[in-house]
């Protein structure tokens, strides 16, 4: 029998492991991770019975694949939630599905609402064009945007940065507006430093237009082939958050005869003369160990790949050294109260603001955005009724001053930002904080991301290695694409397919771009 070792207990990592195992009976399958969780980003942290969702990840994909993938682990609610049913509302329901209120292993159904905060207003994410959109501009704001937008139209920038991108998409007014400070706060780079691929990766079709065609399209009740990601309005969600999902795969992973090695990192690639991998070196219970394996599988980050294997040319090196990430850091603030006021027709349990998340973009504090967990299910939230459990998201470098912060000192600079932004009155309204720092969450796209080819021509050249998932590539994948690479590589593995290009090709190619007809996961 051989030995595929495979690298992370995250979204890419386990499909890899699930699916080796449930395609073919010739693979022993041992999973190296290096926490003792599953879902890497997309894992939940439980503090005191309230969930966080590392992040915020919506569940909604184009790949038909992955909605039956999910489907298979955790079906699809059949009957409503415990704040559909005190609310009232209407819920997509699927015939036969389980009831969330007695079981915990099925998928919520719930409303996309995602807004820009703004000199203290909200304004839809993306922008739309409606009448409070433009009351709250303004008139002489919304006629600058205006003909800022038609300038753009006409004179298009030839798109060398993320900059450009945005500007030839939404005019310099609104990039000003809307894009460049929360992108110079996310990346720690200015939008002009920035690759335009990250954009075109992660906004693809939004723009001003696609907007326009999606107002139209609402207003004449015609219902659009094409979905944009961003413009969705309705998401699955796991009952007891993300991690759920993986915690669930990772028990089937088990089922089926795999291995999961908690708190194994691997901190080494074994290669022999003729670049064939052999095996890993990983650190578990303070010893390093080794194990040999026909068949590796990585979602680690490049730049620790590529720094634990041995024989490595100079340049190769130096390139995946140089490979930037954005770390960031969370603090879970339960309160008593929030003061923003639902002025929407969404019905929400204590009346608070239905968002999922909030990107802040005010540039009197350092906070990026804000999740409010009691809007991605009833069932993260311990005391729904009394209380709010809120994420505050905070950009950083590992090792920074905002890194370096004690949790008492970091959770004190969530709540003073909290009361700057009129969210809460006081700390009175404070009843607990729990603090998270994640590690390599973002693969940027600067410094020598535009030498990304040649490293990638190399790690192609390893022929039982398969790279997949957001930090394998790095790239800023979602979900539902991460599992995808890992669905390419089983394929590759079982056909005896030692050409990866279809592996680093998911989410570049022009059919991942254009907008199918069938559901994309939104997540962060």
């Amino acid at each position: 029998m051989k030995k595929a070792l495979i690298i992370g207990a995250g979204p890419a990592g386990l499909t890899a492991a699930y699916e080796l195992l449930k395609q073919s009976k010739d693979y022993e399958v041992v999973v190296f991770e290096q926490s003792n969780t599953f879902g890497g980003i997309s894992r939940t942290v439980n503090y005191k019975g309230n969930r966080m969702d590392m992040g915020g990840h919506r569940f909604f994909s184009k790949d038909p694949r992955v909605n039956d993938w999910w489907d298979k682990m955790l079906p699809k609610q059949g009957k409503p939630s415990s704040d559909d049913i005190t609310l009232g509302r209407n819920v997509t329901l699927t015939a036969g599905g389980p009831d969330p209120e007695t079981t915990d292993r099925v998928m919520l159904r719930r409303n996309r609402v995602s807004r820009i905060f703004f000199n203290r207003k909200f304004f839809d994410y993306p922008i739309t064009l409606k009448v409070e959109t433009f009351q709250n501009m303004g008139l002489g704001t919304t006629m600058v945007a205006g003909f800022s937008y038609l300038k753009s139209m006409i004179h298009k920038r030839q798109e060398n940065s993320l900059e450009d991108f945005y500007v030839n998409r939404f005019g310099k007014k609104l990039y000003s507006m809307f894009f460049e400070h929360y992108t110079e706060n996310l990346w720690g780079r200015h939008p002009s430093e920035i690759d335009p691929s990250w954009g075109a990766q992660r906004v693809k079709g939004v723009s001003i237009m696609a907007v326009l065609k999606n107002a139209l399209d609402k207003q004449f009740g015609k219902k659009s082939d094409h979905v944009e990601t961003s413009l969705i309005e309705e998401f699955s969600y796991p009952k007891l958050g993300p991690g759920q999902l993986w915690d669930v795969t990772a028990e089937e992973v088990v089922k089926l005869g795999g291995t999961i090695l908690k708190n194994a990192k691997v901190v080494g690639v074994k290669k022999n003369a003729d670049n064939i991998a052999t095996g890993l070196i990983y650190e578990t219970d303070g010893k390093q160990l080794e194990m040999d394996g026909d068949v590796i599988i990585s979602s680690m980050p490049i730049k620790d790949l590529v720094g634990g294997m041995n024989d490595v040319p100079e340049d190769i090196a130096r390139i995946a050294k140089g490979l930037p990430y954005r770390d960031y850091m969370t603090v879970g603030v339960l309160i008593n109260h929030l003061n923003l006021e639902n002025k929407t027709n969404l019905k929400t349990i204590g009346n608070i603001v239905p968002d999922n998340w909030v990107y802040v973009h005010d540039r009197s504090v350092e906070m990026g955005r804000f999740q409010i967990y009691n809007n991605w299910s009833p069932y993260l939230v311990k005391d729904l009724e009394h209380t709010v459990w809120m994420g505050l998201e905070y950009f950083c470098n590992e090792g920074d001053s905002m890194w370096n912060m004690s949790d008492e000192e970091f959770a004190k600079l969530g709540v003073s930002e909290m009361i700057k932004l009129n969210l809460i009155d006081s700390e009175a309204n404070v009843l607990d904080t729990h603090v998270e720092r994640v590690k390599k969450a973002y693969p940027a796209y600067f410094d020598t991301y535009d030498e990304m080819d040649t490293l990638r021509t190399y790690l192609m050249g390893i022929p039982n290695l398969y790279c997949v998932g957001r930090n394998g590539q790095h790239r800023y994948n979602n979900i539902d694409h991460s599992m995808c690479t890992s669905f390419e590589a089983v394929k590759n593995i079982l056909s005896g397919i030692t050409d990866a290009t279809n592996v680093w090709s998911v989410n570049t190619e022009k059919e991942y771009h254009e907008e199918k007809k069938e559901n994309s996961a939104e997540v962060d």
